[in-house]
């Protein structure tokens, strides 16, 4: 059994390389930008921040308070995305599943939508209000799609809750639609969220994403076998001894907290969870004890460099992390599928 599992997992080598990629994406989105630093200089303020020590003025001023918690944050998104999308696309078995097709994130955009309009906080968390509203609506968008799903097949069949997910998204955006209008001086503000930015923001952010991806995260990844049997079916995985519709619930609770703290602190930010997991399945195959880590590295170093490109392809304009992610997921989405259909015919 311990040689079964050592095949199916990684090398040492092999984690090392999911962990130093990561790392040096984030080294390079933090010395490159509007101002450029050197890798010495980086390290060297990095080193005295970590020591308590105190760091060069200047260079301080640009990395601690401002370019380091945006790559932290950006990496921490891009990973939880991808692992979402991931686990999606092993439990619904569907390659064009993620957390969008379940209408998560359309009910955690209108929930972060809503409070944005009409001003809804917590008096001392700044945070609370966008983030409770993005999570109480997704869990609701997630407990509405399944009880109709429930209704039309009580096998909870995956085909079934693609469909009522997809139709869900598009009334959530068209009632999205409808808030954003009503919204007045804040619609500014509103539509340049939805676009999707990762620009703003603090270390409290980094350690909520961080717990978020500790904790529902972990438990994605320890679900690695189970989501290995859905590949032969619900019915054979049932046979197998895999508890299925406990599975599915917890995944789909999992995956809708994660997109729930990721939307409300970022905005929409598409095609991570959708194109990342596909990448990874390229390289490491479709066996989820290798899937899942390395979705979570790909999705970080996905988000870091189109974060990058945001910042840096017309400086000194910005353009939003979304749109940036959705032109260069969708060229990469038609590139990977054209390959697979082209792979599939010979």
């Amino acid at each position: 059994m311990r040689r079964v599992r050592r095949a199916e997992g990684y090398s040492t080598a092999a984690w090392l390389a999911l962990i130093l990629v990561p790392l040096a994406a984030m080294t390079l989105c933090v010395c490159l930008g509007s101002v450029s630093l050197s890798v010495h200089d980086t390290f060297e303020t990095i080193g005295c921040l970590i020591r308590g020590k105190p760091a060069p003025e200047g260079i301080a001023a640009g990395i601690i308070p401002i370019r380091l918690p945006r790559v932290l944050r950006v990496t921490l998104v891009g990973a939880a995305l991808s692992l979402c999308g991931a686990a999606m696309q092993g439990l619904l078995r569907n390659p064009l599943a993620d957390g969008s097709t379940m209408g998560v994130s359309a009910g955690a955009s209108l929930g972060a939508v809503i409070s944005l309009a009409f001003g809804i906080a917590i008096p001392g968390l700044p945070l609370a209000g966008t983030m409770g509203m993005a999570m109480l609506f997704a869990f609701g968008s997630l407990m509405l799609i399944l009880s109709l799903a429930y209704l039309l097949d009580r096998s909870l069949d995956t085909h079934s809750i693609i469909l009522i997910g997809v139709i869900f998204s598009m009334f959530a955006s068209s009632l999205m639609s409808l808030v954003i209008s009503f919204s007045g001086d804040r619609i500014h503000s509103i539509t340049f969220w939805t676009m999707g930015s990762l620009a703003s923001g603090g270390y409290t952010e980094v350690l909520v994403l961080l717990g978020a991806l500790i904790l529902p995260g972990g438990v994605l990844l320890r679900l690695a076998p189970e989501l290995n049997s859905f590949a032969v079916g619900e019915e054979n995985a049932q046979g197998l001894g895999v508890p299925v519709r406990r599975v599915k619930l917890t995944v789909l609770i999992c995956v809708s907290v994660l997109i729930g703290v990721c939307v409300s602190i970022g905005g929409t930010i598409a095609f991570v969870g959708l194109v990342t997991p596909h990448i990874a399945r390229m390289i490491v195959g479709p066996n989820h004890r290798r899937l899942l880590p390395a979705s979570l590295s790909f999705g970080a170093v996905f988000l870091l460099l189109t974060d990058l490109l945001a910042r840096t392809v017309l400086n000194p304009r910005e353009l939003n992390l979304g749109v940036v992610t959705s032109l260069v997921g969708a060229v990469l989405f038609v590139i990977i599928f054209y390959r697979t259909g082209r792979g599939a015919r010979r």
